[in-house]
């Protein structure tokens, strides 16, 4: 097929898709990229000042224009930078005013989305998000040019920059939908308009923001909202709050599950230890044997969320069974290590609850251990029932057959660490640290060949660090 141009976006179509005003500036100016971060603007973009918590964007004005900027939107233009001095508005940058920063950037996502013609997959779920986007954007890849979200742009200000990259008219977008407060995923969907929806699966995450996981459940819900008769949705048979909430879809439904009834579904599901999955994949269009070497049951759920988004898009099951095969995880999302002879997981990038007895019992399988060391950083926004979680986690570690564990953080790691010597693991094998930096420190000193380390934390412990410290020191 001939390739489309892009999307173009000048200062009068931007005014258009925003409902700003046009005060400093030529309509017919064009930018490249669109940015809200001064430090990466380069010539020809557009920045657009976003008031945040920490940063207010229009203190930053001046410097992306100075760096260049073609244009920039501000809730207010006055005493903005903008307009003024050699590389102002009087120099050929434009200035769009704007009520909200914020909300004018989704304008012009939503904008791009519509005028791209782009398909959407939209992807929510409690875990495995982003591993099954790379999974789903792999399977889709060869058929298909595909935009997949970069990183974790997964918000409201992310999910709209990532809708502006569908400028050069990508046939497919795999999107991924991220929330810890009600309202938000029905906000990123009104913006995505999403042709084809993926949920995942429903768990006691961000449970600091809601009462219990039914609200949780209702609010990854709204995956659902928008939806019409020509609307596709990919949904977890094995989640019984996913399906029951379901049964009002309007369009079509694929569900996936293990060993449920469903319409992709994995038996035979067996465990290489840290080399990966196997099973046998059954589907509408046929039967064939996975292989990944993604770890645990939890990714193979992730891939048959995939492969029935790919039943969607018609494409054979032999092609997509061999793209999941050579997809491997990324740092911090179960990236195994090797380190001489000692063996991380580094499963560093976020921690809850079902993702971290998902990640014990695959360890605790490895075989050939010489030790099981749990470097466990506590998992963050679980609300009232924090301790109570870690404890249970505790329980876990023992459970999954660990020698020892190491706890960083507040009084939720000592609740980890007192759940596990509560199930009978030794107190001299449980160690509390405040940070993951003397918790790196203390393992560097006590590993041994032949141990295998899992590493695993909320974001905001950075037990990342701890990956960084064994790597450096053994790598």
């Amino acid at each position: 097929m001939p390739t489309r141009a892009p999307v173009a976006l000048r200062a009068a179509d931007l005014v258009s898709a925003t409902g700003g005003q046009l005060v400093a500036g030529r309509a017919d100016a064009e930018v490249g990229r669109v940015s809200i971060d001064s430090r990466r603007v380069t010539r020809g973009d557009l920045f657009v000042a976003i008031r945040g918590e920490r940063l207010d964007g229009h203190a930053f004005v001046a410097e992306a224009l100075g760096r260049g900027a073609t244009g920039v939107m501000v809730s207010d233009a006055s005493g903005s930078g903008a307009g003024s001095g050699p590389d102002g508005a009087s120099g050929g940058s434009f200035v769009i005013s704007v009520p909200d920063t914020t909300h004018a950037l989704q304008r012009l996502g939503q904008f791009v989305r519509r005028a791209s013609g782009t398909r959407v997959v939209a992807i929510t779920g409690s875990v495995g998000k982003t591993t099954t986007k790379e999974l789903t954007a792999a399977v889709l890849a060869g058929p298909h040019d595909v935009f997949r979200t970069v990183g974790n742009l997964n918000n409201h200000i992310g999910l709209p920059l990532s809708l502006i990259e569908l400028r050069r008219r990508p046939d497919v977008a795999v999107l991924e939908l991220g929330m810890n407060h009600a309202g938000e995923i029905r906000t990123l969907v009104d913006l995505a308009e999403p042709e084809h929806r993926v949920w995942t699966n429903v768990a006691e995450v961000h449970s600091e923001f809601f009462d219990s996981v039914e609200d949780i459940a209702d609010a990854k819900a709204e995956i659902l909202e928008s939806a019409t008769e020509e609307s596709l949705l990919v949904a977890n048979a094995a989640d019984d709050r996913v399906m029951g909430r379901i049964s009002d879809f309007p369009g079509r439904v694929t569900t996936f599950g293990i060993e449920v009834e469903a319409d992709v579904r994995a038996t035979e599901v067996r465990s290489l230890g840290l080399a990966g999955m196997e099973a046998t994949v059954q589907t509408p269009a046929g039967s064939g044997a996975l292989r990944t070497p993604l770890l645990g049951e939890g990714n193979v759920a992730n891939v048959l969320a995939a492969v029935a988004v790919a039943c969607q898009f018609r494409i054979p099951l032999e092609l997509v069974l061999s793209r999941v095969a050579d997809v491997k995880a990324e740092a911090g999302r179960g990236q195994v290590l090797s380190l001489g002879d000692v063996t991380v997981v580094d499963d560093s990038y976020n921690s809850n609850p079902l993702a971290l007895d998902g990640a014990l019992t695959t360890v605790g399988q490895a075989p050939t251990a010489r030790r099981r060391i749990a470097v466990l950083g506590e998992m963050l926004e679980l609300g009232q029932r924090s301790e109570a979680l870690h404890r249970q986690s505790g329980r876990a570690v023992v459970e999954a057959g660990f020698d020892l564990l190491i706890a960083v953080g507040g009084p939720a790691a000592h609740a980890l660490a007192d759940g596990a010597i509560a199930a009978g693991l030794p107190g001299e094998s449980v160690s509390t640290f405040a940070t993951s930096e003397d918790a790196a420190g203390h393992i560097v000193r006590l590993i041994q060949g032949g141990d295998v380390v899992l590493v695993k934390g909320s974001r905001g412990v950075r037990t990342d660090r701890v990956v960084d410290r064994l790597v450096s020191e053994l790598g």
